[in-house]
């Protein structure tokens, strides 16, 4: 297949007056030593698509409620499943993670396969306080096996999503490694209850979450994330993002990897208020078109599937795909699957010469039913959630850099495969 280079070069031509907005920085690579380490995601073997339970994923996440279409297929989802199976909460839902990364905690170590999330700051998992009707598979850490444990007397978690589900437990300290890279009293969550969406997702054992300390949810004294309390043993304070579509990406942390994008890096100023790697993009286009200036103030969550853009912006995307249409049914947009080999790019702006564009063949996220007839968009609109979410749909069309030292996100062109 074709590589497809995915910054937008020649954006000056579109005459979009400079914003302020981004700088383009040249990186500062760094070699790998031992205060640099990369590791790769491994694949769940269970992994399947499903775009309104994907997009009702987002809303829990968020504590938004679902909007009306998207409760009513939630409520029908839930009621076919009683009816076919007997109980809603015994059957796997699709949409759970495609890939994992392995961490390990304990002394000696035991090894969790955990969601990486840019966009929540708890690093909870599994464990053995967990009722066993609330485990389907899941690997758990168990404090009482580990000789540097410590309970942090007092101190809770609690996360509370939009669907009213909650997870929950108390907090120990103990040794957490990633990589090459050891913590030694890092705030691990131990979850005494789950949500069932989290149990039926049977490969992954728990959230690490590398957002920003001020959304930690430990009470009542906040936890610092993992990236936090690692910063100062790294050659740089940052981690990178390279996502793949198909395949099992890499996160590194400590360095640039210069090999793994072309061109340069831009640089965009992060706001830290709401806990998020939250930036403006200052327009957007679609295919060869004109540039659209309309500030997309985002975030960039490597925890969320689609990509979730403002009304207007969705809107116009469709409106240039052949049969595309709100389906209430399926609480989003959707479109001939004929048409997927054919749908425009996506392109989002980050200054005045440099722009990420999302592949149009990205831009399919799954069919609605076993026909294969018609298929749920990747893009979908963000209703209620009060900003964009850049979600892996859009990470993996990039090479994306997390600057916790300078408090600022950074995107990068990279030869794709699609």
């Amino acid at each position: 297949m074709a590589n497809h280079s995915v910054l937008i070069t020649a954006l000056v031509a579109f005459a979009i007056a400079a914003t302020g907005l981004a700088s383009v920085i040249p990186p500062v690579d760094a070699a790998c030593n031992s205060s640099t380490f990369s590791i790769r995601q491994v694949k769940n073997p269970r992994f399947s698509r499903h775009g309104p339970l994907a997009l009702a994923k987002i809303y829990r996440k968020y504590r938004v409620p679902f909007p009306d279409d998207l409760r009513a297929f939630m409520d029908h989802f839930s009621h076919t499943m009683k009816r076919t199976t007997g109980s809603a909460s015994t059957t796997p839902e699709s949409d759970d993670v495609e890939y994992l990364t392995s961490v390990s905690i304990g002394t000696p170590p035991q090894v969790l396969n955990m969601n990486f999330d840019t966009g929540s700051s708890d690093l909870w998992v599994f464990s053995t306080e967990l009722p066993a009707d609330e485990v389907n598979g899941q690997t758990l850490y168990d404090p009482s096996k580990s000789s540097t444990a410590q309970k942090l007397q007092g101190e809770t978690w609690s996360i509370t999503y939009g669907d009213g589900s909650t997870c929950g437990g108390d907090v120990y300290t103990d040794q957490v490694t990633v990589g090459s890279l050891t913590v030694k009293t890092q705030a691990v969550e131990c979850a005494d209850h789950v949500s069932k969406e989290f149990t039926e997702d049977t490969q992954n054992s728990g959230l690490f979450g590398l957002g920003f300390d001020n959304i930690n949810t430990v009470m009542p004294d906040r936890q610092n994330t993992f990236f936090t309390n690692a910063k100062s043993g790294l050659d740089q304070p940052l981690f990178t993002a390279d996502l793949k579509a198909g395949a099992p990406g890499t996160y590194s942390f400590g360095f640039i990897d210069k090999n793994a994008y072309v061109g340069k890096i831009t640089y965009l100023p992060v706001d830290t208020s709401q806990g998020f790697w939250e930036f403006t993009s200052p327009g957007y286009l679609i295919a060869s078109g004109k540039v659209q200036r309309v500030a997309l103030q985002g975030i960039a969550d490597t925890g969320t599937t689609l990509l979730l853009l403002p009304d207007q912006v969705v809107s116009d995307y469709y409106s240039s795909v052949s049969g595309a249409q709100y389906e209430s049914s399926q609480a989003g947009y959707t479109f001939p699957c004929s048409q997927s080999s054919s749908l425009p790019d996506f392109t989002f702006v980050l200054n005045s010469s440099s722009a990420i564009t999302v592949p149009g063949k990205y831009m399919t996220y799954a069919p609605t039913d076993s026909s294969g007839q018609t298929c749920f968009g990747s893009m979908q609109r963000n209703t209620g959630v009060g900003f964009s979410i850049f979600g892996d749909i859009a990470i993996k069309s990039a090479f994306v850099v997390f600057d916790g030292g300078n408090t600022r996100i950074g995107w990068a062109a990279k030869e794709i495969k699609v």
